[in-house]
């Protein structure tokens, strides 16, 4: 760990409510966990995420980030339209109640947030935005989804490419304006939440990452706020242009760290 602070900095990970035979388990994905350890350079630790939430203000409040990861399940659509939810769309209210109540309050306390796949679709629904619930199906974009058939390797092989907002914080972590990405989502943005920049594209028009630029509570700075839809976890150390995003939210928190430890 790094000895830039007088102790690694804090991230929390809200956690998924999965059943595990007839009982409730809370979890998060290993290679988040290891990303945050490795990739972050800092200490992960888990947020339950029940219904109702738990004190969401007294746990944060002793934080220096946040890492919405990805998941299996989709936001329940009455968040953010009148559309019913589909058959077989898995589903986590007790995820949903935890972080959309998480993430204004997050950013209100000034965390920096890392947000991934359904981590970027809950910033972009507490900001006010809409997703589609099956991209595929949608006029003029193509089918972001993996195949679950092939081994992990294939699934979190790079895809496609996404167009990088020139002077953006992705083009600064990736020394240029294209990267090839991996693509595991079958829900994306049909509208960008008030309040957040576009960061990076996909070839057919998909927004794939996006920043928030808002004051933090003291309002004389501005707290990381950086969410992509692909999965820059996977195999984090093996990908500079990964490793790249999870340092910058590394200093992040360390600066965070450092304002609240002095």
């Amino acid at each position: 760990m790094s000895s830039r602070t007088a102790r690694p900095p804090l991230v929390g990970l809200p956690t998924d409510r999965k059943m595990i035979g007839p009982h409730p388990f809370l979890a998060a994905g290993e290679k988040y966990v290891r990303a945050v350890l490795d990739g972050a350079d800092c200490l992960p630790l888990l947020i339950p995420g029940l219904q109702p939430p738990i004190a969401l203000r007294a746990v944060l409040e002793g934080l220096d980030g946040i890492l919405l990861t990805g998941a299996v399940s989709n936001i329940e659509p009455h968040h953010y339209s009148d559309e019913p939810s589909y058959p077989g769309n898995l589903h986590d209210p007790a995820r949903d109640a935890t972080n959309l109540a998480l993430i204004p309050l997050a950013i209100e306390l000034g965390l920096p947030i890392l947000a991934i796949c359904r981590g970027f679709q809950e910033i972009n629904v507490a900001f006010g935005g809409r997703l589609h619930q099956k991209v595929h199906e949608v006029a003029g974009f193509m089918d972001h989804r993996e195949n679950p058939d092939e081994p992990l390797d294939a699934q979190y092989a790079p895809v496609h490419e996404v167009q990088l907002a020139p002077g953006g914080l992705l083009a600064g972590i990736a020394g240029t304006d294209r990267v090839r990405v991996n693509s595991l989502h079958g829900q994306g943005i049909a509208r960008l939440g008030e309040g957040l920049t576009v960061e990076a594209i996909a070839p057919d028009g998909l927004i794939e990452a996006y920043r928030h630029d808002g004051p933090t509570q003291d309002g004389s700075t501005r707290a990381f706020l950086l969410a992509v839809q692909w999965h820059p976890e996977w195999r984090v150390l093996e990908n500079p242009f990964h490793h790249g995003i999870f340092r910058a939210f590394g200093d992040a928190c360390r600066q965070r760290a450092a304002q609240r430890i002095g």
